[in-house]
């Protein structure tokens, strides 16, 4: 048997720790070859900064109610975080339960306000704004 594998990991758990436990685990079984993918390490930053009190305050202002969630699964974020000494975060439109299914699916009007909600928030950015802490 033959398997590729690209891990979707929490941020308390490095991909070279699991795909070591993985190898330990079908070490005995001569017959299985297993290869692993990617490796980017879950991303998780703090929830209060410019870029989150930006996008907060565009969401609000939009009508919608700012949610964070815990999302692991690989982007550029995940690649270029490491490197880039910047807060990062993922936003969008849709219901995040359905992101890559077959019931994936967006309102045009949905769309067009996460347009206007980063349009704000990166004329905020830009332009030197900040909200109180």
């Amino acid at each position: 048997a033959r398997g590729t594998f690209g891990l979707r990991l929490p941020p308390a758990v490095s991909p070279a720790d699991a795909e070591a436990v993985i190898r330990e685990l079908l070490a005995d079984l001569d017959s299985v070859t297993v290869t692993f993918t990617g490796h980017e390490s879950a991303v998780r930053h703090g929830r209060d900064n410019a870029l989150t009190r930006a996008m907060r305050v565009a969401i609000r202002a939009q009508g919608g109610t700012p949610v964070f969630k815990v999302k692991t699964g690989t982007s550029d974020m995940n690649v270029v975080a490491g490197h880039w000494p910047v807060p990062t975060l993922a936003y969008g439109p849709g219901d995040s339960a359905l992101d890559h299914t077959p019931e994936e699916r967006l309102d045009l009007a949905e769309y067009d306000r996460a347009v206007t909600v980063l349009r704000e928030a990166l004329t905020r950015l830009a332009t030197g704004w900040s909200a109180p802490a």
